[in-house]
């Protein structure tokens, strides 16, 4: 009993341990505020040894180390929160799939008042329990990966928005047929039997059939595009520490992508219409016009062109040396500091401050890390657009190499300064 009790009591609301699912949101939440108190509280001059406050170049160093160990410690309870998010997830989608096999009878038992139970709604409770207990064997299957939703996780840990849809159009046929195939076990006459046979010709689902083709290819052909633009530096992928609904509509740092969000959108719309085409003649296969199926085409076709112009490399367009107020305007030497101007420092989805510590700036030879610089509420320095980094006594006087290396790997474009005795 005593040990019973003293689980409960870890175990319990202020648990941050991680061996639990509440005890790893609850420890990622308190990492988080402790981060922020601490960035803030260093923004603001505060905490800094005394033995570093006549230095400006060493308070910073010390600042942006300090930050990186907390920062660290935040990834870190980041992503023991989201294994754990993981793991409950498929216990949850086992709840949805029950739910809406329970909707679905009583729907039917609802739509059956008057009319009268048929053959149809029983193939359609049956073509239901099958895709139900399909579902949840895969939920079983990948417990560890989000269940139901594991298929549709991204090489990324994101949902991919191009296998979400076609997932839901192979669902959507995938039912249409069980229920066709539970009507022809229960009809009872040959003319019932060819009816239903017929419903599968091509002329009545080739609306349907084509868009089921178009989104899988869509899928396939998306993965194998950003796979081979990662491979060859022209994207930036970082890995999220979960994947979030919002990830349908959304781009990796969690704005709103145009291209994502109507293809969902279209696509979410067309499959309902289909549903209801089913549910009034669930006899034959969906008969989706043409001209619908035309919609989720050129809906498909915007998405595979925003995945091909998305992204790219860093760029450094100039190297400067920075110059605080009162400052003499001269070459750049050894232990200056020099501002890096550009574009894509930062990719979509590194704006969290352990991944901001992991960029890199190579000065010849030398590897030096990008200093954070707090400012309350979040960080000056690195940027998308500018980064500020001091040059180490060990870069050799003469013409050096300045290149950026992101958090996502990539390297930049090299540019040519000239570092003074």
């Amino acid at each position: 009993m005593a040990v019973q009790v003293a689980r409960q009591s870890v175990h319990g609301g202020g648990c941050t341990c991680g061996d639990c699912p509440h005890g790893a949101r609850e420890g990622h939440r308190r990492a988080v505020a402790e981060f922020s108190a601490r960035r803030d509280e260093l923004a603001t001059g505060e905490g800094l040894p005394a033995a570093l406050a006549h230095s400006a170049g060493a308070s910073r160093q010390w600042v942006s180390d300090e930050l990186t160990q907390s920062a660290a410690e935040v990834a870190t309870r980041s992503r023991a929160e989201g294994e754990a998010w993981l793991h409950l997830l498929w216990r949850r989608t086992l709840q949805v799939l029950t739910g809406a096999v329970g909707a679905l009878l009583l729907v039917q038992a609802l739509t059956a008042i008057g009319a009268g139970w048929t053959a149809a709604r029983t193939a359609g409770m049956l073509a239901a329990l099958l895709v139900g207990g399909a579902l949840a064997a895969v939920a079983q299957l990948h417990r560890a990966r989000g269940g139901v939703l594991a298929p549709v996780i991204g090489e990324d840990n994101r949902l991919s928005t191009s296998r979400a849809v076609a997932a839901g159009w192979v669902l959507l046929v995938v039912f249409a047929v069980l229920v066709l195939a539970w009507e022809l076990a229960f009809a009872s006459g040959p003319g019932e039997r060819d009816a239903l046979i017929a419903g599968l010709e091509l002329a009545r689902g080739a609306g349907v059939l084509t868009v089921l083709a178009v989104v899988c290819a869509v899928a396939v052909l998306v993965r194998r595009v950003v796979a081979l633009r990662v491979q060859g530096q022209r994207l930036q992928k970082v890995r999220a520490d979960r994947p979030r609904a919002a990830d349908l509509l959304t781009d990796d740092a969690g704005r709103g992508n145009f291209a994502d969000a109507q293809y969902a959108l279209v696509s979410a719309v067309a499959v309902l219409f289909a549903g209801v085409r089913l549910a009034r003649r669930p006899e034959q296969l969906p008969d989706l016009p043409w001209g619908l199926a035309l919609l989720v085409l050129v809906s498909a076709a915007t998405y595979v062109a925003g995945k091909y112009a998305e992204g790219g490399r860093p760029v450094i367009l100039s190297v400067v040396r920075a110059r605080e107020a009162g400052d003499l305007d001269a070459p750049i030497r050894t232990g200056d500091d020099i501002e890096i101007r550009g574009a894509g420092f930062v990719p979509p989805g590194a704006q969290t401050p352990d991944r901001l510590a992991r960029m890199v700036v190579r000065i010849g030879a030398v590897h030096v890390h990008v200093p954070l610089v707090p400012v309350p509420g979040g960080f000056t320095n690195p940027t998308d657009a500018v980064l500020t980094v001091p040059v180490p006594v060990d870069v050799e006087p003469g013409q050096v190499e300045v290149q950026v290396v992101t958090a996502a790997g990539v390297e930049s474009n090299r540019v040519t300064v000239e570092v003074m005795d």
